[in-house]
């Protein structure tokens, strides 16, 4: 039960090509957008699609995966937690981000039996 206390799934499209950083480690870092899609009926009945955005940030061998596969538009599968991070911007305000760090990608709408990766 430990593992639930910050734990994120979401299925949805990214948003655009994710930013590949290649660390002097030799470690990849990718950061993309993913839209998630919800849909209610409003008052009148009709249907209504409401669309969140959120920042991907993963790391070594799954940076690597979505490099090669996730490409903008893609829909793709993410587990992983929820992590908060502060910086100043380029006029010295400070701002305060948070975003999933994927610890495991899930590619769907691919024709091959092997969608899973991490």
């Amino acid at each position: 039960m430990s593992t639930l206390k910050n734990h994120v799934q979401l299925i949805g499209n990214v948003g655009q090509e994710p930013q590949i950083t290649n660390l002097e480690s030799g470690k990849k870092v990718a950061r993309l957008s993913l839209a998630t899609n919800e849909y209610y009926k409003d008052a009148k009945g009709e249907k209504v699609q409401s669309t969140e955005w959120h920042t991907i940030v993963a790391w070594g061998k799954t940076a690597e995966i979505i490099e090669k596969y996730a490409g903008k538009g893609k829909e793709i599968g993410v587990t992983g937690k929820l992590k908060s991070r502060s910086y100043e911007d380029k006029d010295g305000i400070k701002r305060y981000v948070t975003e999933v760090e994927a610890n495991e990608i899930l590619l769907l709408g691919t024709k091959n039996g092997n969608n899973s990766a991490d």
